[in-house]
């Protein structure tokens, strides 16, 4: 049997288009900067290399052309405690107080809060060879203990550990398994705490090219990401948690019944 042409027109071709608009608009919030044309981005402004703060745990290496005095400045003076994320032999290092110091070996107490860790590897090596030390001093500086902690609507919210003490918002989804598709891209929220106690809370549009420039595209030591779910994720749950018991009372009256009737 053939279909009709004013079938066609009343029934299937709007049907058609209504599938074709959702399909745009589900396809429209699923990517990043969709609005992003072929280009080159001008360089971010400022330094956004991080610096130490408050509980850091700094691995220092020190070494020399006489290697055995270079010992004793390799001694950790603490066990680093690895996050939600880490796995494998636990690291050592220098454990940063709540006023700012580590507990150096013959250096005693140096300031490190508020460095980068370039500044803090000159401040080590110039103290070392002023105060004649060591000859012609080597210092490494890393962090053990940077991460972020990604919650919300994205694949496997998880505190994750950063090897290379630089990452990106992209880069730190991407760890955690990219946001789901009930995740808004428009509203990621950015929670960062500084050393004075301050939280500093702000909204990153995933899909504004201006992220790429942004100074919060790169993230900083404990800084928390939050993906927040879309109305009609809300609005799932919300009926499946009114819903779903009303089903489970009604099936279980129908076998009450469909019991008795057997019974009779």
């Amino acid at each position: 049997m053939s279909l009709s042409k004013d079938y066609l027109t009343r029934i299937v071709f709007p049907v058609l288009i209504c599938c074709f608009f959702m399909s745009c608009v589900s396809t429209k919030q699923s990517v990043y900067f969709h609005d992003l044309p072929d280009t080159v981005l001008a360089p971010i402004q400022g330094n956004f290399e991080p610096v130490i703060q408050k509980n850091d745990i700094l691995q220092i290496t020190v070494s020399s052309m006489n290697a055995e005095d270079a010992v004793i400045y390799n001694t950790p003076s603490m066990a680093a405690v690895g996050g939600a994320a880490s796995s494998g032999p636990q690291a050592t290092g220098f454990l940063v107080d709540d006023s700012g110091y580590i507990q150096y070996p013959v250096l005693g107490q140096v300031k490190v809060t508020g460095l980068t860790k370039a500044q803090l590897t000159k401040k080590i090596r110039d103290q070392l060879t002023e105060r004649k030390l060591l000859v012609d001093p080597v210092v490494s500086v890393r962090f053990l203990n940077y991460r972020i902690t990604v919650i919300g609507e994205v694949a496997r919210p998880q505190v994750v550990n950063v090897s290379n003490d630089r990452v990106t918002v992209l880069e730190a989804l991407g760890l955690a398994g990219d946001i789901t598709a009930f995740g808004k891209k428009e509203n990621v929220m950015l929670i960062r705490e500084s050393d004075d106690g301050t939280r500093t809370v702000k909204r990153l549009n995933l899909n504004d090219r201006s992220l790429l420039s942004s100074p919060y595209y790169y993230l900083r030591s404990n800084d928390i990401v939050y993906v927040e779910p879309t109305k009609a994720k809300v609005a799932s749950t919300n009926t499946t948690r009114q819903v779903l018991p009303i089903i489970i009372s009604s099936i279980s009256l129908l076998v009450i019944i469909l019991d008795r009737l057997v019974i009779n």
